[in-house]
């Protein structure tokens, strides 16, 4: 572990700024399949929404500097129709919810505001020039840009993309990264551990995390502790997929081979090993061309947020969107402590209390592999930070997929 640790700023900016990472290819599907996919172009209206002026209430449509009045209702405006018949001074149009307004009418009156008396309606009020209605491109004018690269698409976007007749959606495609964990005490999940064994949770909480960013994980076999292992399993994972992600293997002693085997294999290789962090100091960030290589550290709480919390903006180069996780704030049940120059991720717990939100710092245990799951997210202390008071206003980190 170099002497000089990087703060998990100056590594991922380090990291950026050394490995030039490729834009993801672009790929188009079914606008089913586009949620939660970054969009990988602009999205402009392709004519004026809405195309003519609409009602946005059920009543008559009149002119309205005619109004007060009794009108004579000339018939109904047809749903999915254009309006033929005029309105004059002394007539009105009954019309729906997003009925074209028929020609001369400049205003609606609710149907709740109007009094019907046989084939006449009755205005007491004076009524505005364009209330309760929507002009023509009140929405989208043609040619506006709607939807901006690099926007991951919720299902509102889905909705507008429909609306513009955009079936076959360009996107980026999702990156490939390779999962694997390292340790000859590690078993399958759904094997039984002998003494001294452990099931390999890191894995597959890693893999989650990588999926809610945006990212495809795809599982490869433990890294076991043998010469030679790290190198031909690194080979094969940077060979078929456009990153790795491997926990355990990163920190100094005997048998940690993984900056060795990244050193050998790799060019540049490592490019930031060691943080100013807690918990995830061992964390290394390395790259093939311009593959990242993420080493996380082993124990489980730690793997997880150097995952999520340092990490992120290199996954969202990879994904061509950000990755920002929801935050939101509350006031802290407890002091919460760290040490000064470091930066440190305190897990918390988050209740609800008549309205507000209150965050209860939990034990920091790099080897729980519980804590994650009973935290709703974490907080961050920066490095000139070293007490916090109960009752401090602080944001809250949510995981990803949260």
């Amino acid at each position: 572990m170099p002497d000089l640790l990087r703060s998990p700023r100056e590594a991922v900016a380090a990291f950026l700024a050394r490995v030039p990472i490729a834009p993801p290819p672009i790929e188009r599907v079914p606008l089913d399949d586009a949620l939660g996919r970054a969009i990988a172009g602009t999205i402009v209206a392709d004519d004026d929404y809405p195309n003519a002026p609409r009602s946005v209430m059920d009543g008559f449509a009149v002119i309205a500097n005619a109004t007060p009045g009794r009108f004579e209702i000339l018939g109904d405006i047809p749903m999915g129709a254009g309006a033929h018949v005029a309105v004059t001074s002394s007539s009105a149009v009954r019309i729906p919810t997003g009925g074209v307004l028929p020609p001369r009418a400049t205003a609606v009156v609710p149907i709740e505001e109007a009094r019907v008396e046989g084939g006449f309606v009755l205005v007491e009020c004076r009524v505005e020039s364009g209330v309760n209605i929507a002009e023509r491109a009140a929405d989208m004018r043609r040619g506006e840009p709607v939807l901006a690269p690099r926007r991951r698409l919720r299902a509102s976007d889905i909705g507008v993309l429909a609306a513009l007749g955009v079936t076959d959606v360009p996107v980026y495609r999702r990156p490939i990264v390779a999962v694997l964990s390292s340790g000859d005490e590690l078993v399958e999940p759904g094997a039984q551990p002998e003494p001294g064994q452990i099931r390999d949770s890191n894995r597959y909480a890693i893999a989650g995390s990588l999926r809610a960013m945006g990212a495809l994980a795809r599982h490869y076999p433990t890294l076991r502790d043998e010469a030679g292992e790290f190198e031909q399993r690194l080979t094969i994972a940077l060979r078929e997929c456009d990153a790795v992600a491997v926990t355990g293997g990163s920190s100094v002693g005997d048998r940690d081979r993984l900056p060795a085997a990244i050193a050998k294999i790799a060019e540049p290789g490592i490019v930031v090993h060691g943080l100013r962090v807690k918990p995830g100091k061992p964390t290394l960030l390395g790259a093939h061309g311009v593959k990242p290589i993420l080493g996380l550290p082993g124990n489980p709480t730690s793997a997880s947020f150097m995952l999520e919390a340092v990490a992120a903006p290199i996954v969202a180069a990879l994904v061509g969107a950000p990755t920002a996780a929801s935050v939101l704030l509350a006031r802290l049940s407890g002091p919460a402590c760290s040490r000064k120059g470091w930066t440190w991720y305190i897990p918390v717990r988050v209740e609800d209390d008549e309205g507000s939100s209150v965050a209860h710092p939990l034990p920091l245990r790099s080897f729980s592999v519980s804590l994650g799951a009973r935290a709703d997210g974490f907080i961050i202390m920066e490095e000139p930070d070293e007490e916090w008071p109960a009752g401090m206003p602080v944001t809250v980190h949510r995981f990803y997929g949260g």
